[in-house]
């Protein structure tokens, strides 16, 4: 299975880094000008959860709250050599690692009986871990399929083959970013305004480097990355033994950059009016000339379909086109380059070792792979996500978490609608519609309620690439066979392994994973505010991507509708630029600004989830003043346990990857949303003349 950053996710690529728990400290007041001042109420027993070490009280809160929550501990805090960036993630996925090598080490070590899904677990992690194996079968398990693009002799047998080549991909409502290395991806699910039934949709596809700006870009770092990738192509091709390989590497380079110039951009993929495109399958011949497409929609499985959803309409034009005008030689070379750059790791150490130089080091500056066994496991994650899952939860996530976090879903879910009514700006009507909305939400906590088949998956011990290879088409013929059947609305697009979360527009509904339940996230034990302010948080943010820029455009049953009235939408849009405006100021590095309208859908699920959020705890106090704990009222552990859920430090060129291709903004300026939250400012002294106040006129209010 492919495995793809999802856009409506609490996390952007799965920041890992660490949250320290200190223990309750009630000799530790905050009682200078740069820190809150101490509450009358007292002290009480639970633990605080609060990282108390990691704060600098020489920073004023109101003029860098992320400084303030967590200065001291970025200034030790060290990015792991295999790592892009660490951060509040790293304890918690470092535990779901560990649970997941105990569960899968385990498994093979045993003797698993033949044909169950712990056999197929042993294989495929064996299979990885056999380097030795793998190097005295050298370039061999590539040989068919490199043979087979050699034998492409006409535009014809090129359709077929990028039809049969062709995998699922990535929602695109859900996407940070979704090229792939095939011409096009296929995404599998109800239709925009026809929800009834799962459709085709096809992406733009076909880039080796992140986004279109890698190709197109005149800024420095973007032209050396370039030189960078056209290098580290011809130096793949010579070590597989490909003949002119540096010419061949010119050849690659000038046809993705021509496709680069047929992508849509980012915005633009992410408006969804742009995408609902219905057009009959026989219409594709008129509607993009160049590409056979009967030979392709046949080969990908697709040609009983009688009609496919063109989601970038203008790329499928552009790359079908390009299909037709660019020599067979240069198709032949990309595809034979990609082939190799897809399966390093399953190839020899000197393949491996190239892949990992250009998109570990070049790429996003680690400087030091993974260790094998943490790649095998994220591997047979990949292609047995579900039958591992299974096993997780069974072992390490009680049942009793999931029903606290049930209710903590359904806390924050009560608030909402009381929101809602409170929005002065709203038409009954369109409040009527949104709290409908609401009442719909399927919320899945933990793991689905059905899992995954693999019983005609065959995953080998001495085959690592075919597993892949395997696993991919068969996921693939999963997803071509939901196509014209009634959606699953309790499918997860996650595994429970897996630290993150996810909203999901088109079946309204939201996966909470039992990997992200844990401590310091989410402990049973610890103190109500932190708990609300770091998972709480999540989940109101998960919810309010319900709300935003892009959830806004669906209705209760994740139909493609307009429920709003003309002046409803306005004042909405009008809301969401004067906050894409405020991210428009904030500079990620010198000279590079985060990208307001890319980002605006996250940052107006932070903005609403943490209100959500703060409501939420309020509400469970029952009418009961906080306990101070570790001297702090409960608003300020609140506010510094959503900060310190989001601390982060990361190498420059992933930052600049991520401005670049990721619709989240970097962790700094999401901690600044604090900003517009009215609660904030009281238990931090912050006042005008801090560099984070603002006027409360200028402070945007949405949900």
């Amino acid at each position: 299975m492919n495995t793809h950053p999802l856009r409506h996710t609490v996390l952007a690529l799965a920041i890992l880094g660490t949250l320290a728990a200190c223990k309750p400290n009630a000799s530790a007041p905050a009682t200078d000008a740069n820190t809150p001042a101490k509450a009358a109420a007292p002290a009480a027993a639970p633990a605080g959860g609060i990282d108390l070490a990691g704060i600098d009280k020489s920073v004023k809160p109101g003029d860098d709250f992320d400084n303030y929550a967590n200065g001291t501990w970025a200034k030790t805090a060290e990015i792991p050599a295999d790592r892009s960036a660490t951060g509040s993630f790293l304890d918690v996925f470092n535990k779901a690692e560990q649970r997941e090598k105990e569960l899968v080490q385990g498994i093979a070590a045993s003797k698993p009986a033949a044909g169950s899904d712990e056999a197929r677990i042993a294989n495929a992690y064996n299979a990885f871990m056999d380097t030795a194996g793998i190097e005295q079968r050298g370039l061999a398990p590539l040989k068919p399929e490199l043979d087979s693009i050699d034998g492409i002799k006409d535009k014809a047998a090129l359709a077929q083959y990028l039809g049969a080549g062709m995998r699922a991909d990535v929602d695109p409502l859900n996407a940070t970013n979704y090229h792939t290395d095939h011409l096009f991806g296929l995404f599998v699910s109800q239709g925009l305004t026809d929800p009834s039934k799962n459709v085709a949709y096809l992406l733009q596809g076909g880039l080796g480097l992140p986004d279109r700006d890698y190709y197109l870009s005149n800024d420095k770092a973007m032209v050396e990355i370039r030189g960078k990738y056209e290098t580290y192509i011809g130096a793949l091709l010579k070590q597989a033994g490909i003949a002119d390989p540096d010419a061949k590497a010119k050849q690659i380079m000038a046809l993705e950059t021509q496709i680069a110039k047929a992508h849509a951009p980012l915005t633009d993929s992410d408006n969804v009016h742009k995408a609902n495109n219905l057009w009959a399958t026989a219409d594709f011949a008129k509607k993009a000339p160049g590409l056979d497409w009967s030979a392709y929609f046949k080969a990908a499985g697709l040609d009983g379909q009688p009609a496919i959803d063109a989601w970038h309409p203008q790329a499928v034009t552009k790359l079908a086109a390009l299909v037709g005008s660019q020599p067979i030689d240069a198709w032949k070379a990309w595809l034979a380059f990609h082939a190799i750059d897809d399966n390093t790791a399953f190839l020899p150490k000197a393949f491996d070792d190239l892949g990992f130089a250009f998109h570990g080091t070049a790429l996003n500056g680690i400087p030091q792979q993974r260790e094998r066994w943490k790649r095998a496991l994220t591997m047979t994650d990949g292609l047995l996500g579900d039958a591992i899952g299974k096993r997780y939860v069974e072992k390490y996530f009680p049942a009793s978490s999931r029903e606290q976090i049930t209710q903590l879903v359904n806390n924050l879910l009560a608030v909402f609608p009381e929101r809602i009514d409170k929005l002065d700006w709203m038409s009954p009507e369109t409040k009527a519609k949104a709290k409908a909305k609401v009442a719909a939400i399927k919320v899945g906590v933990g793991y689905p309620d059905t899992w995954r088949d693999y019983s005609q998956l065959e995953i080998k011990a001495d085959d690592p690439l075919g597993n892949a290879e395997r696993a991919g088409l068969a996921e693939y013929q999963h997803q071509i066979a939901k196509l014209g059947k009634a959606p699953d609305r309790g499918e997860w697009w996650m595994t429970p392994q897996t630290v993150n979360a996810v909203n999901l527009p088109l079946q309204n509904a939201l996966n909470f994973p039992a990997a992200i339940l844990e401590a310091p996230f989410f402990d049973p034990k610890a103190d109500a505010a932190v708990n609300y302010g770091s998972i709480g948080a999540t989940i109101g943010h998960e919810i309010s991507h319900s709300f935003d820029n892009l959830g806004a455009d669906f209705d209760a049953e994740g139909r493609m509708a307009n429920w709003w009235t003309p002046a409803d939408s306005a004042h909405f849009k009008a809301s969401g630029q004067k906050l894409a405006a405020q991210y428009d100021t904030y500079e990620a590095l010198p000279g590079l600004h985060v990208k307001g309208e890319q980002t605006l859908g996250e940052n107006i699920a932070d903005l609403a989830g943490l209100a959500v959020a703060y409501d939420a705890y309020h509400k469970s106090l029952n009418g009961k003043d906080a306990p101070v704990i570790d001297g702090m009222t409960g608003d300020q552990r609140f506010f510094l346990a959503f900060a310190q859920s989001w601390r982060t430090k990361m190498r420059d060129a992933t930052l600049r990857n991520r401005i670049a291709t990721d619709v989240h903004a970097p962790a700094r300026f999401r901690i600044m949303t604090v900003r517009n939250i009215d609660g904030w400012y009281a238990p931090f002294n912050v006042v005008a003349g801090q560099k984070m106040y603002l006027d409360p006129k200028d402070r945007v209010r949405i949900w």
